[in-house]
């Protein structure tokens, strides 16, 4: 085993683990049996390395996560246009990475693969190149992130299922299994369906969040009539959001408005629609 850079006792790295001498290892990590650990991996304390785990490329991993047996972390994208560039994976703190996910590093020169802080990744889930993460995220078992997808805070992916390339999903969005995500997914929205299609509002995730009580109930009442307001009958969603916005929204309705102006204009792939696939 190569002895890799340690800063204090209470690192433990398993002897059969093959750790390079660049690495940097911080305080209490401990790394698991066979695990393999790369020159340019750095690896905030408490973290824990599983069995097997693979981490490889330019892989900058915060405090307190568990990496789970047979995982692989910051090889190679899975895109033909990758030409070597030394590209990374950036992942926060006590994030819970399980068995055999996948996360591949970005595409092009200083460009990254993020990952915020207590996210969930479930078994044999895979993270495309240049996916940018929030925080509080649970992506299910089996579930395939394709490359430049955007998940924002909170939000739920059911398991067995895929993220088309450049996908945008929106804070507290609830994606049920099995769906086919190939546009945008409002925040709040619950989305369901081959191909995905909305079904209103993550109504049991806003109470959860405690939505429902901030401002007595004001932001989540003026969320739903906006909702509402967006997706009633076949009205034109770019005409019903000019109408939205000649009333003062408070943050949620602000937030949901705002996804939805971007994700009509130039370069994005487009809101999913309501109603029944």
């Amino acid at each position: 085993m190569t002895q890799a850079v340690m800063n204090g006792d209470s690192t433990r790295i398993h002897p059969t683990a093959v750790v390079d001498a660049k690495a940097q290892i911080d305080v209490g990590v401990e790394i698991g049996p066979y695990a393999v650990v790369g020159p340019e991996v750095s690896i905030g304390s408490g973290t824990r390395i599983g069995p097997h785990v693979v981490l490889d490329g330019r892989v900058s991993i915060g405090k307190a996560n568990r990496i789970f047996p047979g995982a692989s972390i910051g090889a190679e994208p899975q895109d033909l246009k990758y030409n070597g560039a030394p590209t990374e994976v950036v992942i926060g703190d006590d994030n819970a990475i399980r068995e055999c996910v996948t996360i591949n590093r970005a595409t092009h020169e200083g460009e990254q693969t993020r990952i915020g802080n207590s996210n969930l990744l479930m078994a044999y889930s895979h993270l495309g190149h240049n996916c940018d993460l929030g925080s509080r995220i649970v992506i299910a078992n089996g579930v395939a992130v394709a490359g430049h997808v955007v998940i924002g805070d909170r939000a739920v992916i059911g398991g067995v299922l895929g993220i088309h390339q450049f996908v945008h999903i929106g804070t507290m969005a609830m994606v049920g299994g099995m769906s086919r995500i190939d546009r945008d997914v409002p925040p709040y929205a619950i989305v369901e369906g081959h191909p995905g299609r909305l079904r209103g509002l993550n109504r049991i995730g806003l109470k959860r969040s405690g939505l429902t009580e901030l401002d007595g109930g004001a932001q989540a009442k003026q969320l739903q009539q906006v909702w509402a307001q967006l997706y009633r009958g076949d009205v034109v969603l770019a005409e019903a959001i000019k109408g939205v916005r000649e009333q003062t929204l408070l943050p949620p309705a602000e937030t949901l408005v705002s996804f939805l102006e971007a994700s009509i204009g130039p370069g994005r792939r487009g809101p999913l629609p309501a109603g029944r696939s």
